[in-house]
């Protein structure tokens, strides 16, 4: 059996009593580049209750001059969208081209991402691709892949809107740059070569 993570590594043995190994899915490393640093944060989060995106609107909504691009569609679209009209800071594109996304995340200053104990989550990696770091939640698959103080910031679990504020405001434009390399260098630790190179081990 083979998980894509710790975390499911770890549900196996629970629910089933079977053993795992863990192989890291693999991230298009060449498709999500540095591009630039612009005024704003992201979220990649798909807009449903597990991903907690509301916590992030709840968090930006109390933070004016704190610019938020919110990237993705769900059930929640329309009522997060409503609750942030005439809110100049905040924005929301829906679903967008992978091409769009590519552009979004290689301009932001940070990525935000904090589900409810995600497998593993790729965009934590596809941000960190691009140089940019992440604020996540220290739970689920960003424990395996975010490095706290290096990468990213995590905030605690079942994290509150003020835990949101003081990470974006802990992760300025300027300290948000100079993780650019450590983000870079962690995320060809999931690349597509060390995902077939471990395949093949186990298949040998």
């Amino acid at each position: 059996i083979i998980a894509n993570s710790d975390n499911v590594k770890s549900r196996i043995q629970k629910y089933l009593g079977r053993d795992s190994v863990v192989i890291h899915p693999p991230c298009d490393l060449e498709n999500f580049k540095w591009l630039g640093q612009r005024d704003y944060y992201l979220s990649t989060g798909r807009l449903t209750p597990l991903k907690r995106v509301e916590i992030i609107v709840d968090a930006f909504l109390r933070m004016p001059k704190k610019r938020l691009v919110i990237t993705s569609d769900g059930p929640e679209y329309e009522r997060l969208k409503k609750r942030c009209e005439g809110k100049n800071n905040i924005e929301f594109t829906g679903s967008v081209s992978e091409q769009e996304l590519k552009k979004l995340i290689g301009n932001a200053i940070a990525t935000l991402y904090i589900p409810i104990d995600e497998d593993f989550g790729m965009s934590p990696v596809e941000s960190m691709s691009a140089g940019k770091p992440v604020l996540g939640v220290a739970e689920g698959g960003l424990l395996e892949t975010v490095i706290h103080g290096e990468t990213g910031l995590l905030v605690r679990k079942n994290p509150t809107r003020e835990d949101i504020i003081a990470a974006v405001n802990d992760m300025s434009e300027a300290r948000a740059k100079s993780m650019r390399m450590a983000c870079e260098a962690r995320a060809k630790k999931f690349s597509k070569e060390v995902f077939l190179e471990n395949m093949k081990k186990i298949i040998n």
